[in-house]
């Protein structure tokens, strides 16, 4: 059984899926297995990755998202902890060496991820103060935004089962989804070392693809709250509205620019549910909905 399950989902990344390959197939931690979920490409995946089939799993699966692609591979993973990569990013090779080191050191943390390397459109560019990463239990300042990257993260397979895994509903921001999940239970190790490079800029990325991120944002945070709503602090349900409200608000203002009269119906029907009735669950699932 291996230490480590890496599950990279892809999707017509034929061009790029292999630098994420190699960079794990480089690491100089080798109790490892490489899990790569092909989401239904189109394109020649499964030819560019094929002379890669002895030291890699490969599972073609029907095309469902990002989220089941991930689900595929935790499921089919035979390590005690799990990392991502997502196919257009890359590891440094002392990555998993570093976090294996980490995990022996802090046995009672359960998730942890590394710092990381921007590129945007072939340069290098530095985090914004809002994007840097923190140690610690972070969940109110993962409500604003995702602080967890799943390309740097390694988790214990027991978190899953607590948790549960990827929103397969979610077509955008399902990990920003996990992660609230995540964070308000646990605590976020952190390792400062930049040891993956996270590439950006291109056009077949989520958020080019996709309007309005932050209705699946708003739709994370009332799912969070619907289901955990008395489990949670008070402080806590108390944050989550106010982001989600803040998010709405963000959310109407574009729509009425836009003209987006379904939009702003969903929208309104949220903050309804937000600020005076929260029984029914019926009403945030809109927001999935084009």
């Amino acid at each position: 059984m291996p230490f480590f399950s890496v599950v990279i989902p892809t999707f017509n990344r034929a061009h790029l899926v292999t630098r994420a390959v190699e960079s794990v197939l480089a690491q100089k931690f080798t109790d490892c297995e490489c899990i790569v979920v092909d989401d239904g490409s189109t394109d020649d995946t499964q030819r560019i990755l094929s002379p890669y089939k002895k030291h890699i799993q490969y599972m073609y699966t029907r095309h469902g998202g990002v989220s089941k692609a991930r689900n595929c591979g935790i499921l089919q993973a035979q390590g005690e902890w799990i990392a991502f990569l997502d196919s257009d990013d890359m590891w440094l090779p002392e990555k998993l060496a570093t976090q294996y080191e980490y995990i022996q050191k802090h046995p009672d943390v359960y998730i942890h991820q590394t710092d990381e390397l921007w590129i945007r459109n072939g340069r290098r560019v530095n985090p914004m103060k809002k994007h840097q990463k923190k140690e610690g239990y972070i969940f109110e300042d993962c409500l604003y935004l995702c602080l967890i990257s799943p390309s740097a993260v390694v988790i214990h397979r027991s978190v899953f089962e607590r948790v549960g895994m990827f929103d397969e509903l979610m077509p955008a921001c399902e990990d920003y989804d996990l992660w609230l999940r995540v964070a308000w239970q646990y605590y976020i190790g952190f390792i400062p070392q930049k040891l993956i490079v996270k590439y950006g800029g291109h056009s077949d990325q989520l958020s080019s693809a996709l309007w309005g991120m932050d209705r699946f944002r708003v739709y994370a945070l009332c799912k969070l709250i619907a289901s955990y709503g008395l489990l949670l602090p008070e402080a806590y349900i108390n944050k989550a509205v106010e982001v989600a409200l803040q998010k709405c608000s963000v959310l109407y203002q574009g729509a009425k620019k836009r003209s987006n009269v379904a939009l702003i119906q969903k929208v309104e029907r949220v903050v309804q549910w937000l600020t005076v009735d929260r029984k029914s669950t019926s009403v945030y699932p809109d927001l999935l909905k084009e």
